[in-house]
């Protein structure tokens, strides 16, 4: 961050103050641990934070400390739209576009306080008075520490902030495997196991607490997978039907996408997944090596994210959508 942003969020902050922390729609481990990383940081300043979520987060999030107090839009648009107008500043992490939070935004765009934007996607939008953005960065989580050291205030990262931020950086990288994973990223991390936080506990609750219907599932999604194998590339679907059959529930068909790449000789792969209420096809791409999923999501399917790892949408039906996915395929050098 720039020198005079620092001096500006530092003034921002010298004075108590009713901050909104506001997370992307349907959020990830990414997205709930550094707004709940940052409402910690800021109460122990005391602040007055409140973290106003667009909709539900996945239940396997609902054990991470703060979590009970996250505020939902989609549920209680009165209350969540009266903490919004009364906030001082705004942070948004994780984003940094405002269509991202969906029916929030109308909100958002009557207010005139200052937003303070912590993210590490491509193309930031100009909303925000103060930016942290970077696309170097695996996971918006490592950004909070950093933003948090850049305030002076390293010293007030604890057990509980450092569990919120560990859970992004774990989540995001992909168990410390994606590329953006630096040995900066691991020393963060070791500093955060030597501040007690549970880093053999926090993967246990994250992926080993499945149902029996999620891996149903899961073994659904796996039959359905397809290979064209000429162009590097699988992918699969999941329908209403097939979803409601296994009695889906937020967050089941989270990391589905990753099982492509595990094939060899796969570089590119996507799921599809139907969401009969929105009347849209959710999308995620994920790639190894050269291939960019955030462009190709950005010009087919009106998504992005990052050069890896990137979603979209489609609406028109599944079969639609998939012929058009195939047809583009056919078309690529990967």
């Amino acid at each position: 961050m720039k020198e005079q942003d620092i001096q500006g969020i530092q003034l921002l902050l010298s004075t108590p103050k009713k901050i909104a922390i506001i997370p992307h729609r349907s959020p990830d481990g990414d997205a709930m641990g550094s707004t709940l990383g940052l409402y910690h940081f800021l109460i122990k300043n005391n602040h007055h934070p409140i973290v106003v979520s667009p909709n539900e987060f996945p239940e396997f999030l609902a054990w991470m400390p703060g979590s009970e107090t996250v505020k939902i839009f989609e549920k209680d648009q009165k209350n969540c739209t009266k903490i919004l107008e009364e906030a001082e500043l705004i942070f948004t992490l994780d984003f940094n576009a405002l269509h991202r939070v969906g029916e929030m935004e109308k909100v958002l765009n009557t207010l005139k306080v200052p937003f303070i934007m912590i993210d590490h996607h491509q193309s930031p939008d100009d909303y925000a008075t103060y930016k942290y953005s970077d696309t170097a960065y695996g996971s918006t989580c490592e950004m909070v520490y950093n933003f948090i050291s850049f305030l002076g205030k390293k010293s007030d990262i604890d057990k509980t902030i450092g569990t919120c931020i560990y859970t992004g950086i774990l989540t995001d990288s992909g168990s410390f495997r994606f590329p953006k994973t630096t040995g900066t990223t691991h020393r963060i991390i070791a500093d955060l196991i030597d501040l007690g936080v549970e880093n053999t506990e926090i993967p246990t609750l994250l992926y080993d607490n499945s149902s029996y219907g999620r891996l149903q599932l899961l073994g659904r999604a796996l039959q359905n997978m397809k290979i064209l194998a000429d162009h590097k590339t699988a992918y699969t679907t999941l329908t209403q039907e097939e979803l409601d059959h296994f009695d889906h529930i937020k967050g089941d068909t989270e990391g589905i996408v990753n099982y492509g790449l595990t094939i060899k000789g796969i570089l590119f792969t996507a799921i599809f997944i139907e969401n009969a209420d929105e009347k849209i096809i959710k999308i995620s791409f994920r790639s190894q090596g050269d291939f960019d999923v955030n462009l190709f999501a950005r010009e087919h399917f009106n998504g992005g994210g990052h050069r890896n790892a990137a979603g979209g949408k489609s609406e028109v039906s599944m079969e639609e959508t998939v012929t058009k996915f195939e047809d583009l395929v056919n078309n690529l050098k990967i």
